[in-house]
């Protein structure tokens, strides 16, 4: 078996024994990536050099000692290009400084691992919104690996990395994760440092993580967690540890199914695939509670008048003035704006800018972003009321199964509706995770499909102990693409 195949937890025993060495580690995924890159498109760079001198000296002893993990291209690695996969940052922009996420896994011995193609400025649900490449779903390279953090996904489902991470904004990591078979896991807003993630939209933004398995998540998370005075919005509360209580058990846990999320138009093989696990979770002793969240069908207009908002603000600074795409030629300073910001952004990016642009604007605020700010509220307010009630609520990750490459690259309407389970915990401030529950099967082939999982804001621990109840009795967390190392 080769090692870009195993658990990090696997990897783990056998670099405290010294059976095998991190450079080894890092040797074997190269070959991985060298092999399967060209076909799935998921790195769009990769310091194998550096990646090796920093594994050689790498302390095993570490909770990640030796481990490698890759890097969703919009989170700042010391000397590493820093892209958003995006025209504007992708000419000349080197990271000056490591994000605080990073220096935690380096604090923790683990080898920050490549860089992972995205959708531009973490925009978009399918990955094809990147300036600089396709990536593909390694179950088929015919379709999308979701999105945003599609890179993140592709590159952990496919063998090419053994972690990964990537930002949730609202369902950036779920989503893809549902979509390739691999476990996404997003913290509570606050519990992981935004310092060094470019910003989206800073009020729903969250870095998480990818992996093969609940343990190996619960292993990363616990490295990329805490108080950090560099990010306002950081959380001063203490971390527990994750991995803990993950075998406890679902006995007795109380399972919220919330009646708006099991709607007409989900996949039947999605429906199929979560009821089948709704049973597994009663026999394995959970009580299963019907719940309402009476404003879900708002979530997604909230979502697009939120994060583009929050989006034009962010974007302003990339203007070509001080880093970034330059217009080679410009009449005047206006010009030079216009045409920097015009030629650096793809069209979903300009999209949303002009989106958030007119709701901010005199005489629409109060009719547009005040009212979903109001929206936000009540959709937090259905989630406490649901938790007064449940332990965790279950439902689909995602209506479908991965589509077509191009088949919804021209509705965006359309497109946009693939996150209608994953919004409402982003505008929540929530913690939820998907991980694999089964499989359609499309033309002979098998696709992914995933179960989230939500908490109450910072009871991470929770969600993770159902999640790996579920995992532990089930295999489907072990099934493979055909390409897999």
């Amino acid at each position: 078996m080769s090692l870009a195949s195993q658990s990090i937890k696997s990897l783990r025993e056998q670099l405290a024994a010294r059976t095998i060495s991190p450079s080894e580690i890092v040797e074997d995924l190269h070959s991985t990536v060298e092999r399967l890159n060209p076909q799935i498109g998921a790195f769009l760079s990769l310091d194998i050099a550096a990646a090796k001198t920093e594994a050689e000296q790498s302390d095993v002893t570490k909770a990640l000692g030796g481990i490698p993990v890759a890097i969703k291209d919009n989170i700042n690695v010391t000397g590493q290009p820093c892209t958003c996969a995006s025209k504007i940052l992708a000419e000349n922009y080197i990271a000056p400084y490591d994000a605080t996420a990073i220096k935690r896994l380096r604090d923790g011995g683990a080898v920050p691992f490549g860089r992972l193609n995205m959708d531009e400025f973490a925009m978009g649900s399918s990955t094809e919104n990147s300036a600089l490449g396709v990536t593909r779903n390694p179950w088929d390279l015919e379709r999308i690996p979701g999105g945003s953090s599609g890179g993140s996904a592709a590159a952990v489902a496919s063998g090419m990395a053994l972690a990964a991470l990537g930002s949730d904004t609202g369902g950036s990591i779920r989503q893809p994760a549902a979509l390739c078979g691999c476990v996404g896991i997003k913290p509570t807003y606050g519990r992981v440092s935004r310092f060094g993630l470019v910003a989206f939209a800073s009020s729903l933004d969250q870095i998480g993580t990818f992996t093969r398995t609940v343990e190996d998540g619960a292993l990363v998370l616990n490295q990329i967690c805490g108080h950090d005075t560099n990010d306002s919005t950081s959380l001063g509360v203490s971390v527990p540890d994750f991995s803990a209580g993950l075998k406890s058990g679902v006995k007795g846990m109380r399972i919220g199914l919330p009646k708006e999320y099991f709607i007409d138009g989900t996949h039947p093989a999605v429906t199929a695939a979560v009821d089948a696990a709704v049973k597994h979770y009663q026999s394995l002793g959970a009580e299963i509670v019907e719940i309402s969240l009476p404003h879900t069908d708002a979530g997604v207009a909230t979502y697009y008048i939120l994060a583009p908002a929050e989006a034009s603000a962010n974007l302003a600074r990339f203007d070509g003035v001080r880093y970034g795409h330059r217009t080679p030629q410009a009449a005047d300073v206006l010009d030079h704006y216009m045409s920097s910001r015009s030629e650096g952004f793809g069209p979903e990016v300009k999209r949303r800018i002009l989106l958030g642009t007119y709701v901010l604007s005199s005489g629409y605020y109060d009719a547009y972003y005040l009212k979903a700010q109001k929206a936000r509220t009540l959709i937090r307010q259905d989630f406490e009321r649901a938790f007064a009630e449940v332990d965790v609520i279950l439902s689909p990750t995602a209506p479908s199964p991965a589509h077509k490459l191009g088949s919804m690259r021209d509705n965006p309407i359309q497109m946009y509706l693939e996150d209608i389970f994953t919004i409402a915990a982003n505008l929540a401030g929530l913690p939820a995770m998907s991980l694999p529950c089964g499989f359609a099967e499309e033309n002979g082939k098998k696709l992914p499909v995933g179960m989230q999982l939500i908490a109450r804001p910072l009871d991470e621990g929770t969600m993770l102990r159902a999640a790996y109840a579920y995992e532990s009795t089930t295999d489907w967390h072990l099934q493979r693409p055909p390409l897999f190392a």
